[in-house]
């Protein structure tokens, strides 16, 4: 069994940070890409950032230069959000690609944390 266990979602107001972590535990050989998605009410969701084993980082242009993922380790992967905007409010999932001992698996998320951003 696999767990992700995310922390660091809250209330702050516009223009504030939060910094959003997780960890990762339990049956996994690989872990490959870490990051994190977020799912707003009413909206799509969106892969907000990645970043691979070797630390290649992705971004959604959505939050370009103000978001920096981070992998503490093989298994925590940390979001600083910097510069927050209203429209950042969202649950946030921390999103796993690994290999267990026979089968890969994508975009394994967690139970998710709150981030809400006042204006």
């Amino acid at each position: 069994q696999v767990q992700l266990v995310e922390s660091g979602g809250g209330l702050v107001q516009a223009g504030g940070s939060l910094r959003l972590s997780c960890v990762a535990s339990g049956s996994m050989v690989v872990i490959n890409d870490m990051g994190w998605y977020r799912q707003a009410p009413g909206n799509q969701g969106e892969l907000v950032a990645t970043i691979s084993s070797g630390g290649a980082t992705t971004y959604a242009d959505s939050v370009k230069g103000r978001f920096t993922i981070s992998r503490v380790n093989k298994n925590t992967v940390s979001l600083q959000m910097n510069s927050l905007k209203p429209e950042d409010t969202a649950v946030y999932y921390c999103n796993v690609d690994y290999c267990g001992a026979t089968v890969c698996f994508e975009d394994y998320r967690g139970q998710g944390t709150q981030v809400t951003v006042s204006s």
